[in-house]
């Protein structure tokens, strides 16, 4: 039996992410994350050892084989948010801000270091999907198109503007390993220059490994196998009460 390794404390776009956030609003659209804390990086290494099979000579042996990989071509953010409301001058001063013990609202990722067009925030094209396709080289079965094959089952506000259900592509990644669609889901918008990925921020529900996490989501790393390129992401968090 394979054994899970723990890769260490590396740039936030390791393999697997926990991070937690404290975040502060001054504006009514998604804010960078005032603190972000990686607790730890986790990958599954695979079988590391070949299954043996030994029969006589001459015998003709049927098999049927299964083989389980850690794919390479995605990589995950989850984690907890927390967050106030404040009013607070340009030195970051605060007269007066409000804790919140209950939250919403999205985590939002994306790949492009500028800023997000937030005024033009909407549901990604299929043709803009297929197109991060052709620029991280995924080409198989595991694309980001047939991953975020399904519609969204909710309705969300995205910086002031309405994503109607239905209308963007999604999916919901899993609860206690198993696939569901009920909670944490994740969706695929477009501002006027590249995808931004948004997952729905929970209330401490269960998650893939039956911890309890506020956010799951995954998101496209390169696909091509011979590639070292690591692809670096941007989070965003936009909190409603």
């Amino acid at each position: 039996m394979a054994a899970k390794i723990n890769v260490g404390n590396v740039a936030f776009y390791g393999v697997l992410i926990l991070c937690m956030g404290f975040f502060t609003f001054v504006e009514a659209v998604p804010s960078a994350p005032d603190f972000l804390n990686i607790t730890e990086n986790e990958s599954w290494s695979g079988s590391v050892t070949g299954s043996e099979i030994n029969i006589s000579g001459g015998i003709i042996s049927s098999l049927s084989v299964s083989a389980t990989l850690q794919n390479s071509h995605w990589k995950a953010f989850v984690g907890w948010v927390s967050g106030k409301f404040t009013l607070e001058d340009s030195g970051s001063s605060s007269i007066y801000d409000w804790s919140l013990s209950s939250i919403g609202g999205q985590v939002y990722a994306t790949r492009n270091a500028s800023i997000v067009d937030w005024g033009n925030i909407r549901c990604a094209t299929a043709g803009e999907i297929l197109a991060e396709d052709v620029a991280l080289e995924h080409s198989g079965e595991d694309n980001i198109s047939m991953t975020f094959s399904g519609t969204n089952n909710g309705t969300y506000v995205v910086a002031g503007t309405s994503i109607d259900a239905g209308n963007c592509s999604s999916m919901n990644t899993y609860v206690n390993s198993v696939s569901q669609s009920s909670a944490f889901e994740e969706f695929v918008l477009y501002d006027s220059n590249s995808l931004v990925f948004a997952a729905e921020i929970e209330d401490a529900a269960t998650g893939y490994d039956g911890v309890g996490y506020d956010f799951q989501m995954i998101v496209p790393e390169n696909g091509n196998e011979s590639s070292s390129v690591i692809t670096p992401y941007y989070l965003y968090v936009e909190i409603v009460n």
